[in-house]
């Protein structure tokens, strides 16, 4: 079973004079050391350590664990927070573009912006240290420990512009001097951190090329490369700035600039062989919730929590009512896609049933609890499954599974995305083409994927296939928002999310050929559900050893919920710095976009 223990030796000063204790749930330390940092920077052993204690504020309960992950990166056109539409609700206002400086699940100085900069102090102190007192060269341990830094510093900046838009810029630790600093343009810290990532990359090895890159919870060179194309595609796209959303105007930001890097690394990364696409989606989901952190597969990294921290299944997966068979805790289903997205699929696409899920596990009747059919305003993310865990959960409140920050069915993506940018579609459709062929069975590939990518021939109509792809492929991993951003089409694609789901409730234009009943019986194994009605056209009775249920609940405030009245998504495409950062700012720090 993975667990990580991260040990760290040095004393590291908070950002923020409330910064909290350590939670020994997730971090089992001795007391703090005073070895001097030229000893603990030029011993691997200590110096481990200390850029291991680089991610512990990730495994904090108002962090990531608790808050980011959970709560960034909705409402999107294919997936909505269930606290949506739930009028005053402190959750719902972060989803709808409507979140407030004081929102009271995030205003505190112990939340997400604080640990993220917590984060960075360590990186920093690291960074120094390891290249003032080690020796840090390629193939050495302190080499990989290096890199290992930079990344894991460049991963907290790149999320904090992901959520805020400029944010002050710190590279060197903080000194009395630069206790208070102002807002940065983020095109200064993209820049330093893509920089950062090219050091990294030459640093790091590649998945299982020494002991430390083995297991998906260390950084290999394969996830610094595919993270810097990300981060490039990203500096160069549209984004929200104080003057309006536009692309940046740094020449070093440009769109042939920054899609080279994109398409030179995910090149790389394709060239080494080090990385591959599971065999079929249910096999790298299956895996996934199994806790197989084997580096060498799909998934590049993953933020590594230990079993008594974390909530992706907690928050995302398919709904438990009561503890069961499967789980020790009741929980999953915060969120979920969009009731349109099942039917956006096509129906032989592998990919539709493991993303959207119609049910939940119903009460437990003597420990064991049976599928029950939900409306149609409610799907889960089937990508997250307590019952394909290997281990039973047994906390009330967290289950342990890692978040998979990135795997490499996105380098392919991006690789057809810079391809076709740069160099037209015929270049972008091997790509596509890999992706989309692990989707459909052989049977079917010459036309749903050859004879779907060959008519591809113009860069606009591969682009729009990309972005559909990207649906198909990412719905329910929190990737959506940053890239409908940066592809200048938040607010196109939400209002367009909007009137299809009016037309799914009334049935009319392109769902007018779904059902509105569904009919179930319960398979041999007495708890898994047979359906249908599901696929499009599935409108005859299919006898009486089906029950009926009528399948048609959708509402005009849900509809609306995907953002609120009123507001402009595309002006609205950060959240608020919190007010408590402003306070203790000493009048640094003040919130853009009309906030």
């Amino acid at each position: 079973m993975k667990h990580i223990i991260i040990i760290f030796g040095i004393i590291i000063a908070g950002l923020f004079s409330s910064c909290q204790e350590v939670s020994a749930d997730f971090l089992e330390a001795p007391a703090k050391s005073t070895l001097d940092e030229s000893v603990i920077f030029s011993t691997p052993g200590l110096a481990r350590g200390a850029v291991d204690g680089i991610l512990e504020p990730m495994g904090q309960t108002n962090s990531y664990r608790g808050r980011f992950i959970p709560f960034y990166g909705f409402n999107t056109d294919t997936e909505w927070n269930y606290s949506s539409d739930e009028v005053g609700s402190s959750q719902g206002e972060l989803m709808i573009y409507d979140a407030k400086p004081n929102n009271s699940q995030m205003n505190s100085t112990n939340n997400a912006w604080a640990m993220m900069y917590l984060g960075i102090e360590r990186a920093n102190i690291c960074i120094r240290g390891l290249r003032t007192f080690g020796s840090p060269e390629p193939d050495t341990e302190l080499g990989q420990l290096l890199g290992e830094a930079l990344t894991l510093r460049a991963i907290y900046y790149a999320d904090l512009m992901k959520a805020w838009g400029d944010v002050p810029a710190r590279f060197e630790p903080i000194n009395s001097e630069t206790i208070y600093l102002e807002k940065s343009s983020r095109d200064i810290i993209y820049k330093q951190i893509i920089q950062d990532l090219e050091e990294a990359s030459t640093l790091v090895a590649w998945p299982n090329e020494n002991a430390t890159t083995t297991s998906v919870e260390k950084i290999n060179k394969a996830f610094v490369k595919a993270f810097r194309a990300r981060l490039a595609l990203v500096a160069s796209g549209y984004q929200q700035y104080p003057d309006g959303v536009r692309r940046s105007n740094d020449s070093d930001l440009s769109v042939e600039n920054m899609y080279r890097i994109a398409l030179d690394e995910c090149r790389s990364v394709i060239n080494s062989g080090t990385v591959h696409l599971e065999s079929s989606f249910e096999a790298l989901w299956k895996s996934y919730n199994e806790e197989n952190v084997t580096a060498g597969r799909e998934s590049l990294w993953e933020i590594p929590f230990a079993d008594g921290r974390g909530r992706v299944l907690f928050s995302f997966a398919v709904r438990h009512r009561s503890v069961d068979q499967y789980t020790g805790q009741a929980r999953g289903g915060i969120a979920g896609p969009l009731p349109t997205v099942f039917y956006d699929y096509d129906q032989t696409d592998t990919r539709r049933d493991i993303t959207c899920v119609p049910y939940q596990w119903g009460t437990a009747v003597n420990g064991i609890s049976q599928q029950e059919l939900v409306g149609s305003d409610t799907w889960y993310f089937g990508k997250y499954r307590y019952e394909w865990m290997t281990r039973f959960v047994t906390s009330t409140n967290d289950d342990g599974v890692n978040k998979m920050y990135m795997r490499y069915a996105e380098v392919l993506l991006m690789a057809a995305e810079a391809a076709n940018e740069l160099e037209g579609p015929a270049a972008a459709a091997p790509y596509l083409k890999e992706l989309r062929g692990r989707a459909f069975d052989p049977s079917v590939r010459a036309e749903k994927v050859d004879n779907y990518v060959n008519a591809l021939t113009n860069k606009q109509d591969m682009f729009n296939a990309i972005v559909n792809e990207h649906k198909f492929e990412f719905t329910g991993e929190i990737e959506r928002k940053q890239a409908l951003i940066r592809w200048n089409l938040l607010k196109t694609n939400l209002d367009e999310a909007k009137a299809k789901m009016i037309n799914f409730r009334n049935r009319t234009g392109e769902y007018a050929d779904v059902p509105t009943t569904l009919y179930y019986k319960y398979k041999g194994d007495n708890e898994s559900l047979d359906i249908y009605g599901l696929n499009r056209g599935e409108n005859v009775d299919p006898g009486v050893e089906y029950s009926a249920f009528g399948w048609n609940s959708l509402t005009d405030d849900q509809i609306n919920s995907i953002y609120k009245v009123g507001v402009n998504p595309d002006e609205r495409q950060f959240w608020p710095i919190w007010q408590v950062f402003i306070d203790g700012s000493n009048g640094k720090l003040f919130n853009d976009y009309g906030y």
